[in-house]
């Protein structure tokens, strides 16, 4: 079987670790230009909150429904059933997906927000490009 060294060859190792430094460089400029918001934080919407009420739901909850209670009742009857009869398997299963729902409802809400410039942006994609090219690249036997 064969062994995945990189190169293979002299110089292989170097050319895989500019490459990883390359795209490590540019995913940490990728995440410290996002950030990651929920509800009524951005910059939009909370110049909707203070408007009004834009999009139903209660009145300053902009494209908000007033019923995300309705997604506590699996976690809530998992639970009054858990602690009914613990043996129960499906009463573990109901209280997983109360959690499950909950915490996608949640994750859901969050909005991505990118903070940077469109040549930022190219210089970014460019550098994770380069790395996974050059790492890529490193693992390639040498003909020579």
């Amino acid at each position: 079987m064969m062994e995945l060294k990189p190169g293979g060859t002299k110089g292989g190792e170097g050319l895989f670790l500019v490459g990883l430094v390359l795209s490590v460089g540019g995913l940490w400029f990728l995440f410290d230009s996002i950030r990651v918001v929920n509800g009524m934080q951005g910059v939009i919407s909370g110049a909707l909150y203070r408007i009004g009420n834009h999009g139903g739901g209660a009145p300053g909850m902009v494209g908000q429904t007033t019923s995300m209670g309705v997604i506590l009742v699996p976690l809530f009857l998992g639970i009054v059933a858990l602690f009914f009869d613990a043996k129960r398997t499906w009463a573990w299963l109901l209280m997983w997906v109360g959690v499950a729902v909950l915490v996608v409802e949640v994750v859901s809400r969050f909005r991505i927000e990118y903070a940077m410039k469109g040549s930022h942006a190219l210089l970014i994609l460019g550098l994770v490009g380069a790395g996974v090219g050059l790492m890529l690249k490193s693992y390639r036997t040498s003909s020579k």
